[in-house]
């Protein structure tokens, strides 16, 4: 699992449980896609989006790990024939940060269909195959070597017998296409930083972070056996996430590595990795190809095989799941939505 049911908090309620965060070019821009709602999660009365929280992506433009842009929907209850009602707000600058800050609205539509707004911008929010893969096998194993800090234990595993846990599962996917121009980079680089935020409102009349995903895998390394972490990733911002976790993390990583015996010095290389973790922002250089890969971290498609990655790069030694992208039942496609579509 990349983020999927990835803490108490965000089992609670799974139309606010973020899955994964998606990130490339698309046909005439830049694509930012949040999977929610996964069917893993059991049978709910009203699957969908909660219409009492926010789905929010925000965008770091000069690399501060504070949002510069953000992009808020907000959603209806679910009517008789399945559909919900939604309004697309940005906020920009302070407001970035302010959940309550009225912002500008782009548009407003509905699940099921593609909105358009007057700047290009295009939406499509529903059901969709899910296009991430896992081995729960591996998945188990790296979270016990992560853990514990020993070496990753596959002697009861046979890669031939590999099997993909979410094959046939379903998500609700949101899919947010803008126009480059929106999202010009203020660094030397001409990189941005994204990450997805879901919120429910609170009877205080304040939001409360449920889930927060920047780069994948992180919950499934960290937080398998530690539900408090998988909470606490979920809050606050993530320019404190360094000096909250990254001192613990790189050791957690410096043990695992030292089980591997792939460093020579793994207290040093397990703090380098956790550097590269936190914050935890998808980094990309907008109108580029998108890779998660062994080369970088430049966004992410929706057939980058992000375990592989980050499974080899916490451990230095080399991990495969023994499946890919052939494992998704519905693959997803290069037109809008791009998402494996589901009626």
């Amino acid at each position: 699992m990349s983020h999927h049911l990835d803490s108490p908090i965000a089992r609670q309620d799974i139309r606010l449980d973020i899955t994964d965060l998606y990130l490339f070019r698309g046909e005439s821009g830049t694509v930012l896609i949040i999977n929610v709602c996964h069917s893993m999660g059991g049978d709910i009365p009203a699957p969908g989006f909660h219409p009492e929280g926010m789905y929010e992506l925000k965008i770091d433009l000069d690399g501060d790990a504070i949002e510069d842009l953000t992009y808020r929907f907000t959603f209806t209850d679910r009517t008789p024939d399945e559909r919900q009602d939604f309004t697309l707000l940005r906020t920009s600058g302070a407001q970035a940060s302010d959940p309550f800050a009225d912002g500008t609205r782009l548009l407003a539509g509905t699940t099921g269909q593609e909105t358009t707004g007057a700047t290009g911008i295009r939406v499509w929010a529903g059901r969709a195959g899910d296009p991430f893969w896992i081995e729960p096998d591996v998945l188990h194993a790296i979270g016990h070597a992560v853990q514990d800090g020993t070496a990753l234990d596959l002697s009861g595993w046979r890669r031939e017998q590999a099997t993909n846990l979410f094959a046939g599962h379903s998500v609700y996917s949101l899919v947010l296409e803008v126009p480059d121009t929106e999202l010009t980079s203020r660094r030397d680089d001409g990189r941005i930083g994204v990450w997805a935020v879901a919120s429910l409102g609170t009877d205080a009349g304040g939001w409360r972070s449920i889930n927060r995903v920047g780069l994948p895998m992180i919950h499934p390394l960290f937080t398998q056996f530690d539900e408090r972490l998988g909470d606490d990733l979920n809050a606050g911002q993530p320019r404190d996430d360094y000096a909250t976790y990254g001192p613990s993390v790189a050791a957690k990583l410096a043990a695992v590595i030292a089980a591997h015996g792939t460093a020579t010095d793994p207290q040093t290389h397990g703090a380098v990795i956790a550097a590269r973790l936190f914050p935890n922002i998808l980094p990309y250089t907008v109108g580029t190809p998108a890779a998660f890969s062994f080369a970088g971290f430049n966004g992410r498609s929706l057939i980058d095989n992000a375990p592989d990655v980050m499974f080899s790069l916490v451990t230095n030694t080399p991990v495969s799941l023994g499946i890919g992208k052939e494992s998704v039942t519905t693959p997803p496609t290069t037109t809008f939505p791009y998402v494996p579509v589901l009626r």
